[in-house]
């Protein structure tokens, strides 16, 4: 029989791989185009919140890193980057604030910081990031500031149902370990 810590550490590993693939699929599944910066709403951050909530930061940043970037490998590789970076700092964010105080208004306040480092962060990939690096990359030339401005809205929409869709699933989860 394994160690008792074996077994925990080979449980979160199989929570951050099935995690991982929710938020893949959650990206994929839902595409829902943004025709002025060529990107995409999705619903791949309520799996890369949930993760962060419940189990911590560690679990969200991998699964922010690596679910949504896998699933913009497919169709959209010029988001990759600013996938991973965004969303990987999400779900740290997200699992570190929680773990503060986990009680409702606390969760609902990391949940907030986690959409605003959604909008925020794609802004600033789309609107300084990429334009500079895409002067000596051209495959980054994808966005201006005019494409992510108009991204705002969108991604504060997504960012907002993904947070209440996780925040619902936090609930449930945290009512049945109580």
């Amino acid at each position: 029989m394994k160690h008792p810590s074996q077994m925990q550490q080979l449980l979160r590993v199989g929570v951050t791989v099935a995690f991982i693939t929710l938020s893949f699929l959650g990206t994929m599944v839902i595409r829902i185009p943004i025709p002025a910066s060529g990107g995409y709403f999705n619903l791949g951050d309520t799996f890369v919140m949930a993760a962060a909530l419940l189990y911590g930061p560690l679990v969200g940043g991998v699964v922010g890193m690596i679910g949504p970037a896998l699933a913009d490998a497919v169709g959209f590789p010029q988001f990759i980057l600013a996938t991973g970076v965004v969303k990987g700092f999400e779900g740290l964010l997200v699992g570190a604030l929680s773990r503060i105080k986990p009680r409702t208004p606390w969760v609902i306040l990391s949940l907030a910081v986690g959409v605003g480092v959604l909008v925020v962060g794609y802004y600033i990939f789309e609107a300084y990031v990429y334009p500079l690096l895409a002067k000596s990359i051209p495959f980054f030339g994808v966005t201006d500031r005019a494409a992510a401005l108009a991204e705002i809205v969108p991604n504060l929409l997504q960012g907002i149902l993904s947070a209440v869709i996780a925040f619902g699933v936090w609930k449930v989860f945290a009512r049945r370990s109580a």
